[in-house]
Protein backbone atom coordinates (compact mmCIF):
# COMPACT_ATOMS: atom_id res chain seq x y z
CA UNK A 1 0.00 0.00 0.00
CA UNK A 2 1.86 3.05 -1.29
CA UNK A 3 1.49 6.18 0.88
CA UNK A 4 4.82 7.82 0.03
CA UNK A 5 3.23 10.41 -2.27
CA UNK A 6 1.28 11.87 0.65
CA UNK A 7 4.36 12.23 2.83
CA UNK A 8 6.28 13.78 -0.05
CA UNK A 9 3.78 16.35 -1.27
CA UNK A 10 0.97 16.87 1.25
CA UNK A 11 1.25 19.49 3.98
CA UNK A 12 2.16 18.56 7.54
CA UNK A 13 -1.28 19.86 8.54
CA UNK A 14 -2.82 16.50 7.57
CA UNK A 15 -4.25 14.93 10.69
CA UNK A 16 -6.61 11.95 10.63
CA UNK A 17 -4.48 10.02 8.15
CA UNK A 18 -1.77 9.85 10.83
CA UNK A 19 -4.12 7.82 13.02
CA UNK A 20 -5.44 5.73 10.12
CA UNK A 21 -2.39 5.24 7.86
CA UNK A 22 -4.06 3.18 5.15
CA UNK A 23 -5.38 4.12 1.72
CA UNK A 24 -9.16 3.92 2.07
CA UNK A 25 -10.88 3.11 -1.20
CA UNK A 26 -14.49 2.12 -0.55
CA UNK A 27 -17.21 2.67 2.03
CA UNK A 28 -20.79 1.62 2.54
CA UNK A 29 -23.03 2.29 5.50
CA UNK A 30 -20.80 1.99 8.57
CA UNK A 31 -18.02 -0.02 6.90
CA UNK A 32 -14.86 1.38 5.29
CA UNK A 33 -12.52 -0.74 3.14
CA UNK A 34 -8.83 -0.10 2.53
CA UNK A 35 -6.70 -0.75 -0.54
CA UNK A 36 -5.78 -4.23 0.69
CA UNK A 37 -9.44 -5.18 1.06
CA UNK A 38 -9.55 -5.00 4.86
CA UNK A 39 -12.78 -3.72 6.38
CA UNK A 40 -13.20 -1.36 9.34
CA UNK A 41 -16.26 -0.55 11.43
CA UNK A 42 -16.71 3.23 11.31
CA UNK A 43 -17.31 4.89 14.70
CA UNK A 44 -16.08 8.21 13.27
CA UNK A 45 -18.73 9.03 10.63
CA UNK A 46 -16.77 11.87 9.08
CA UNK A 47 -16.79 13.68 12.42
CA UNK A 48 -20.55 13.90 12.14
CA UNK A 49 -20.86 14.53 8.40
CA UNK A 50 -22.08 10.99 7.72
CA UNK A 51 -25.11 10.54 9.95
CA UNK A 52 -26.75 8.62 7.09
CA UNK A 53 -23.68 6.46 6.53
CA UNK A 54 -21.36 6.15 3.56
CA UNK A 55 -22.84 6.19 0.06
CA UNK A 56 -26.52 5.52 0.78
CA UNK A 57 -28.13 4.33 -2.43
CA UNK A 58 -31.07 6.74 -2.33
CA UNK A 59 -28.73 9.75 -2.08
CA UNK A 60 -26.39 8.48 -4.77
CA UNK A 61 -29.34 7.81 -7.10
CA UNK A 62 -30.75 11.31 -6.51
CA UNK A 63 -27.39 12.96 -7.18
CA UNK A 64 -26.70 10.87 -10.30
CA UNK A 65 -30.15 11.75 -11.64
CA UNK A 66 -29.40 15.44 -11.02
CA UNK A 67 -26.01 15.14 -12.73
CA UNK A 68 -27.48 13.46 -15.80
CA UNK A 69 -30.39 15.87 -16.09
CA UNK A 70 -28.30 18.85 -17.14
CA UNK A 71 -29.47 20.81 -14.10
CA UNK A 72 -27.27 23.51 -12.57
CA UNK A 73 -24.37 22.26 -10.49
CA UNK A 74 -23.26 25.71 -9.40
CA UNK A 75 -25.83 28.41 -8.92
CA UNK A 76 -24.55 30.92 -6.35
CA UNK A 77 -27.81 32.03 -4.69
CA UNK A 78 -29.92 31.78 -7.84
CA UNK A 79 -33.41 30.27 -7.72
CA UNK A 80 -33.22 26.57 -8.63
CA UNK A 81 -35.58 23.59 -8.33
CA UNK A 82 -33.11 21.84 -6.00
CA UNK A 83 -33.14 24.76 -3.59
CA UNK A 84 -36.91 25.11 -3.79
CA UNK A 85 -37.44 21.43 -3.03
CA UNK A 86 -34.98 21.43 -0.13
CA UNK A 87 -36.47 24.56 1.45
CA UNK A 88 -40.03 23.29 1.02
CA UNK A 89 -39.28 19.95 2.62
CA UNK A 90 -37.23 21.49 5.43
CA UNK A 91 -40.02 23.92 6.27
CA UNK A 92 -42.89 21.45 6.03
CA UNK A 93 -41.29 18.42 7.70
CA UNK A 94 -38.61 19.79 10.07
CA UNK A 95 -39.49 23.33 11.15
CA UNK A 96 -43.29 23.49 11.04
CA UNK A 97 -43.95 20.29 13.03
CA UNK A 98 -41.75 21.70 15.80
CA UNK A 99 -43.43 25.10 15.78
CA UNK A 100 -40.20 26.76 14.68
CA UNK A 101 -40.28 29.93 12.59
CA UNK A 102 -36.89 30.54 11.05
CA UNK A 103 -35.56 32.03 7.86
CA UNK A 104 -32.81 30.01 6.21
CA UNK A 105 -29.49 31.37 4.99
CA UNK A 106 -27.12 29.30 2.87
CA UNK A 107 -23.86 30.56 4.26
CA UNK A 108 -21.16 28.54 2.55
CA UNK A 109 -19.93 24.97 2.28
CA UNK A 110 -18.57 24.35 5.80
CA UNK A 111 -19.62 24.63 9.42
CA UNK A 112 -17.17 27.37 10.25
CA UNK A 113 -18.80 29.50 7.51
CA UNK A 114 -22.12 29.15 9.32
CA UNK A 115 -20.60 30.19 12.65
CA UNK A 116 -18.90 33.21 11.07
CA UNK A 117 -22.22 34.20 9.53
CA UNK A 118 -24.17 33.74 12.77
CA UNK A 119 -21.73 35.82 14.81
CA UNK A 120 -21.69 38.61 12.22
CA UNK A 121 -25.47 38.65 12.14
CA UNK A 122 -25.69 38.80 15.94
CA UNK A 123 -23.27 41.73 16.09
CA UNK A 124 -25.08 43.49 13.25
CA UNK A 125 -28.39 43.20 15.07
CA UNK A 126 -27.26 44.18 18.55
CA UNK A 127 -24.56 46.68 17.58
CA UNK A 128 -22.22 45.06 20.11
CA UNK A 129 -18.86 43.42 19.49
CA UNK A 130 -18.46 40.99 22.37
CA UNK A 131 -19.63 37.36 22.36
CA UNK A 132 -19.92 34.95 25.28
CA UNK A 133 -18.67 31.41 24.52
CA UNK A 134 -17.89 28.43 26.71
CA UNK A 135 -14.57 26.92 27.67
CA UNK A 136 -14.24 23.56 25.95
CA UNK A 137 -16.07 24.82 22.86
CA UNK A 138 -15.17 24.00 19.28
CA UNK A 139 -16.86 26.20 16.66
CA UNK A 140 -14.49 26.19 13.69
CA UNK A 141 -11.06 27.13 12.39
CA UNK A 142 -11.57 30.44 10.58
CA UNK A 143 -10.64 33.44 12.69
CA UNK A 144 -14.07 34.50 13.91
CA UNK A 145 -15.12 30.96 14.81
CA UNK A 146 -11.67 30.22 16.17
CA UNK A 147 -11.99 33.12 18.58
CA UNK A 148 -14.89 31.19 20.14
CA UNK A 149 -12.97 27.89 20.11
CA UNK A 150 -10.76 27.18 23.12
CA UNK A 151 -8.32 24.36 22.39
CA UNK A 152 -4.79 25.69 22.58
CA UNK A 153 -3.36 23.94 19.51
CA UNK A 154 -6.03 25.33 17.22
CA UNK A 155 -5.73 28.84 18.62
CA UNK A 156 -1.94 28.80 18.36
CA UNK A 157 -2.28 28.30 14.62
CA UNK A 158 -4.08 31.62 14.15
CA UNK A 159 -1.00 33.81 14.22
CA UNK A 160 -2.94 36.84 15.43
CA UNK A 161 -4.69 37.94 18.59
CA UNK A 162 -8.32 36.94 18.82
CA UNK A 163 -10.57 39.22 20.83
CA UNK A 164 -14.17 40.29 21.41
CA UNK A 165 -14.99 36.98 23.11
CA UNK A 166 -15.47 36.32 26.82
CA UNK A 167 -15.05 32.65 27.68
CA UNK A 168 -17.28 31.30 30.43
CA UNK A 169 -16.49 28.12 32.41
CA UNK A 170 -18.59 25.27 31.07
CA UNK A 171 -21.05 23.98 33.68
CA UNK A 172 -19.21 20.67 34.14
CA UNK A 173 -15.90 22.37 34.98
CA UNK A 174 -16.92 23.65 38.41
CA UNK A 175 -20.07 21.82 39.55
CA UNK A 176 -20.36 24.10 42.56
CA UNK A 177 -20.42 27.21 40.34
CA UNK A 178 -23.74 28.43 38.97
CA UNK A 179 -22.44 29.52 35.58
CA UNK A 180 -25.71 31.20 34.60
CA UNK A 181 -25.50 33.33 37.74
CA UNK A 182 -21.83 33.94 36.92
CA UNK A 183 -22.76 35.31 33.49
CA UNK A 184 -25.43 37.50 35.05
CA UNK A 185 -22.84 38.87 37.47
CA UNK A 186 -20.59 39.73 34.53
CA UNK A 187 -23.49 41.63 32.99
CA UNK A 188 -24.51 43.54 36.11
CA UNK A 189 -21.25 44.17 37.95
CA UNK A 190 -19.72 47.47 36.85
CA UNK A 191 -16.32 46.07 37.82
CA UNK A 192 -16.57 42.77 35.94
CA UNK A 193 -14.48 44.02 33.03
CA UNK A 194 -16.72 42.19 30.56
CA UNK A 195 -18.62 43.96 27.82
CA UNK A 196 -22.26 43.02 27.30
CA UNK A 197 -22.32 40.54 24.43
CA UNK A 198 -24.39 40.47 21.29
CA UNK A 199 -24.84 36.73 21.72
CA UNK A 200 -24.08 33.65 23.76
CA UNK A 201 -22.83 30.92 21.42
CA UNK A 202 -22.88 27.32 22.62
CA UNK A 203 -23.16 23.65 21.72
CA UNK A 204 -25.79 21.87 23.80
CA UNK A 205 -23.41 18.90 23.77
CA UNK A 206 -19.71 19.68 23.65
CA UNK A 207 -18.43 16.99 21.30
CA UNK A 208 -14.81 17.87 20.61
CA UNK A 209 -14.65 19.32 24.11
CA UNK A 210 -14.90 15.79 25.52
CA UNK A 211 -18.55 14.66 25.11
CA UNK A 212 -20.30 16.76 27.74
CA UNK A 213 -24.10 16.83 27.64
CA UNK A 214 -25.50 20.05 29.09
CA UNK A 215 -28.41 19.71 31.46
CA UNK A 216 -31.76 20.87 30.03
CA UNK A 217 -32.37 23.04 33.09
CA UNK A 218 -29.06 24.80 32.52
CA UNK A 219 -29.96 25.42 28.88
CA UNK A 220 -33.30 26.86 29.95
CA UNK A 221 -31.43 29.13 32.36
CA UNK A 222 -29.26 30.45 29.52
CA UNK A 223 -32.37 31.05 27.41
CA UNK A 224 -33.97 33.04 30.24
CA UNK A 225 -30.77 35.03 30.77
CA UNK A 226 -30.65 35.96 27.10
CA UNK A 227 -34.30 37.06 27.20
CA UNK A 228 -33.75 39.13 30.32
CA UNK A 229 -30.73 41.02 29.01
CA UNK A 230 -31.53 41.30 25.28
CA UNK A 231 -28.81 38.86 24.19
CA UNK A 232 -29.15 36.47 21.28
CA UNK A 233 -28.86 32.74 21.95
CA UNK A 234 -26.93 31.02 19.17
CA UNK A 235 -26.90 27.22 19.18
CA UNK A 236 -24.21 25.41 17.20
CA UNK A 237 -25.83 22.19 15.94
CA UNK A 238 -23.23 21.55 13.27
CA UNK A 239 -21.94 18.30 14.77
CA UNK A 240 -24.66 17.33 17.24
CA UNK A 241 -27.74 18.20 15.17
CA UNK A 242 -29.51 16.28 12.39
CA UNK A 243 -30.68 13.53 14.74
CA UNK A 244 -27.37 12.77 16.46
CA UNK A 245 -28.69 13.24 20.00
CA UNK A 246 -32.04 11.51 19.43
CA UNK A 247 -33.99 14.55 18.23
CA UNK A 248 -33.43 16.46 15.00
CA UNK A 249 -32.18 19.55 16.85
CA UNK A 250 -30.08 18.93 19.93
CA UNK A 251 -31.85 21.69 21.87
CA UNK A 252 -35.30 20.10 21.62
CA UNK A 253 -34.82 18.13 24.85
CA UNK A 254 -34.63 21.42 26.76
CA UNK A 255 -37.82 22.85 25.26
CA UNK A 256 -36.06 26.04 24.18
CA UNK A 257 -35.98 27.98 20.91
CA UNK A 258 -32.62 29.62 20.07
CA UNK A 259 -32.57 32.89 18.17
CA UNK A 260 -30.02 31.58 15.66
CA UNK A 261 -29.03 27.99 14.84
CA UNK A 262 -26.09 26.79 12.77
CA UNK A 263 -26.24 23.52 10.81
CA UNK A 264 -23.73 21.80 8.58
CA UNK A 265 -22.05 18.39 8.22
CA UNK A 266 -24.93 15.90 7.87
CA UNK A 267 -27.41 18.49 6.62
CA UNK A 268 -25.58 18.00 3.31
CA UNK A 269 -26.51 14.33 3.24
CA UNK A 270 -23.57 11.96 2.77
CA UNK A 271 -20.56 14.19 3.18
CA UNK A 272 -21.65 16.77 0.62
CA UNK A 273 -20.70 20.33 1.65
CA UNK A 274 -23.55 22.48 2.92
CA UNK A 275 -24.18 24.79 5.85
CA UNK A 276 -27.22 26.71 7.01
CA UNK A 277 -27.93 29.53 9.41
CA UNK A 278 -31.46 29.59 10.81
CA UNK A 279 -32.61 32.90 12.25
CA UNK A 280 -35.74 34.43 13.67
CA UNK A 281 -37.26 36.41 10.77
CA UNK A 282 -36.87 39.79 12.49
CA UNK A 283 -33.10 39.21 12.75
CA UNK A 284 -32.73 38.95 8.99
CA UNK A 285 -31.49 42.50 8.49
CA UNK A 286 -28.76 41.74 5.96
CA UNK A 287 -28.34 44.01 2.98
CA UNK A 288 -28.31 41.98 -0.26
CA UNK A 289 -24.85 40.44 -0.66
CA UNK A 290 -23.67 41.64 2.76
CA UNK A 291 -22.57 38.10 3.62
CA UNK A 292 -21.87 35.87 0.66
CA UNK A 293 -19.80 32.97 -0.66
CA UNK A 294 -19.12 31.41 -4.03
CA UNK A 295 -20.15 27.90 -3.02
CA UNK A 296 -23.17 28.57 -0.83
CA UNK A 297 -26.18 26.38 -1.52
CA UNK A 298 -24.26 23.63 -3.34
CA UNK A 299 -26.79 22.03 -5.69
CA UNK A 300 -25.75 18.40 -5.22
CA UNK A 301 -25.71 18.96 -1.46
CA UNK A 302 -29.27 20.25 -1.61
CA UNK A 303 -30.34 17.16 -3.55
CA UNK A 304 -28.59 14.77 -1.15
CA UNK A 305 -29.67 16.81 1.87
CA UNK A 306 -33.34 16.65 0.93
CA UNK A 307 -33.05 12.89 0.42
CA UNK A 308 -31.51 12.59 3.88
CA UNK A 309 -34.30 14.60 5.47
CA UNK A 310 -36.86 12.37 3.76
CA UNK A 311 -35.15 9.25 5.06
CA UNK A 312 -35.00 10.67 8.57
CA UNK A 313 -38.69 11.54 8.62
CA UNK A 314 -39.98 8.43 6.87
CA UNK A 315 -37.92 6.04 9.02
CA UNK A 316 -38.25 8.03 12.27
CA UNK A 317 -34.48 7.96 12.59
CA UNK A 318 -34.36 9.89 15.90
CA UNK A 319 -36.27 7.11 17.68
CA UNK A 320 -33.82 4.58 16.28
CA UNK A 321 -30.98 6.71 17.59
CA UNK A 322 -32.46 6.73 21.08
CA UNK A 323 -32.84 2.94 20.99
CA UNK A 324 -29.31 2.35 19.71
CA UNK A 325 -27.96 4.88 22.20
CA UNK A 326 -29.33 2.71 24.99
CA UNK A 327 -27.40 -0.25 23.53
CA UNK A 328 -24.16 1.74 23.62
CA UNK A 329 -24.77 3.02 27.14
CA UNK A 330 -25.54 -0.46 28.42
CA UNK A 331 -22.38 -1.86 26.83
CA UNK A 332 -20.16 0.90 28.22
CA UNK A 333 -21.67 0.46 31.68
CA UNK A 334 -21.66 -3.33 31.89
CA UNK A 335 -18.88 -4.48 29.56
CA UNK A 336 -16.29 -1.69 29.27
CA UNK A 337 -16.10 0.21 32.54
CA UNK A 338 -15.92 -2.91 34.78
CA UNK A 339 -12.61 -3.68 33.05
CA UNK A 340 -10.94 -0.89 35.05
CA UNK A 341 -12.33 1.31 37.81
CA UNK A 342 -10.61 4.40 36.43
CA UNK A 343 -12.77 4.47 33.30
CA UNK A 344 -15.78 6.75 32.97
CA UNK A 345 -18.23 7.40 30.16
CA UNK A 346 -20.87 9.94 29.16
CA UNK A 347 -23.00 10.78 26.17
CA UNK A 348 -26.41 10.89 24.54
CA UNK A 349 -28.04 9.38 21.46
CA UNK A 350 -25.26 8.02 19.27
CA UNK A 351 -22.53 10.28 20.64
CA UNK A 352 -20.56 8.76 23.53
CA UNK A 353 -17.20 9.33 25.14
CA UNK A 354 -15.00 6.85 26.99
CA UNK A 355 -12.80 8.94 29.26
CA UNK A 356 -9.27 7.61 29.75
CA UNK A 357 -7.97 10.59 31.74
CA UNK A 358 -7.62 8.34 34.80
CA UNK A 359 -5.89 5.64 32.80
CA UNK A 360 -3.00 7.55 31.27
CA UNK A 361 -4.86 10.36 29.55
CA UNK A 362 -3.89 11.38 26.04
CA UNK A 363 -1.13 8.79 25.66
CA UNK A 364 -3.51 5.96 26.55
CA UNK A 365 -6.19 7.34 24.24
CA UNK A 366 -3.72 7.66 21.38
CA UNK A 367 -2.61 4.08 21.89
CA UNK A 368 -6.24 2.96 22.00
CA UNK A 369 -6.99 4.64 18.65
CA UNK A 370 -4.07 2.71 17.13
CA UNK A 371 -5.12 -0.59 18.70
CA UNK A 372 -8.70 -0.10 17.58
CA UNK A 373 -7.61 0.61 14.03
CA UNK A 374 -5.37 -2.46 14.01
CA UNK A 375 -8.38 -4.48 15.17
CA UNK A 376 -10.72 -2.99 12.56
CA UNK A 377 -12.41 -0.03 14.28
CA UNK A 378 -12.13 3.65 13.36
CA UNK A 379 -12.70 6.26 16.06
CA UNK A 380 -11.08 9.50 17.21
CA UNK A 381 -10.05 11.11 20.49
CA UNK A 382 -11.25 14.45 21.79
CA UNK A 383 -11.33 16.59 24.94
CA UNK A 384 -8.65 17.90 27.25
CA UNK A 385 -5.32 16.27 26.41
CA UNK A 386 -7.27 14.31 23.76
CA UNK A 387 -7.99 11.77 26.49
CA UNK A 388 -11.58 10.84 25.51
CA UNK A 389 -12.44 8.25 22.87
CA UNK A 390 -15.38 9.51 20.81
CA UNK A 391 -17.89 6.87 19.72
CA UNK A 392 -19.86 8.40 16.85
CA UNK A 393 -21.14 5.79 14.39
CA UNK A 394 -23.52 6.59 11.55
CA UNK A 395 -27.08 6.81 12.84
CA UNK A 396 -28.14 4.06 10.43
CA UNK A 397 -25.65 1.48 11.71
CA UNK A 398 -27.14 -1.99 12.09
CA UNK A 399 -27.40 -3.37 15.63
CA UNK A 400 -25.09 -6.27 14.80
CA UNK A 401 -22.42 -3.95 13.41
CA UNK A 402 -22.81 -1.59 16.36
CA UNK A 403 -22.20 -4.47 18.77
CA UNK A 404 -19.28 -5.69 16.65
CA UNK A 405 -17.66 -2.26 16.91
CA UNK A 406 -18.20 -2.19 20.66
CA UNK A 407 -16.66 -5.65 20.87
CA UNK A 408 -13.60 -4.39 18.99
CA UNK A 409 -13.37 -1.51 21.46
CA UNK A 410 -13.44 -4.01 24.33
CA UNK A 411 -10.80 -6.20 22.67
CA UNK A 412 -8.53 -3.20 22.16
CA UNK A 413 -8.99 -2.04 25.75
CA UNK A 414 -8.04 -5.49 27.01
CA UNK A 415 -4.83 -5.26 24.99
CA UNK A 416 -4.09 -1.81 26.41
CA UNK A 417 -4.62 -3.01 29.96
CA UNK A 418 -2.31 -5.99 29.37
CA UNK A 419 0.37 -3.62 28.14
CA UNK A 420 0.16 -1.87 31.49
Amino acid sequence: MDTAIFDQYESNVRSYCRSFPKVLVKAKGAVVTDEDGREYVDFFAGSGALNFGHNPDYMIDAMVEHLRSGALLHGMDMFTPAKREFLTYFEEHILAPRGLHYKVQFSGPTGTNAVECAVKLARLNKKRQNIFALMGAFHGMTLGALALTTDRCSRDGAGVAMGNVTHIPAPYMFPELDTVAYMERLLTDDHSGAEKPAAIVLETVQADGGIYVFDPEWLRGVRALCDKYDILMVTDDIQVGCGRTGTFFSFERAGIVPDIVTLSKSIGGCGMPLSLVLMRPELDIWEPGQHTGTFRGNQLSLVAGKAGLQYMVEHDLPSQVRRKGAIVEDYLKNEICPMDGRLTYRGIGLLWGLDLSGLGGGDAAKRMVSLCFENGLILERVGRDNSVLKLMPPLVIEDELLLKGLGLLKKSLAQLLREG
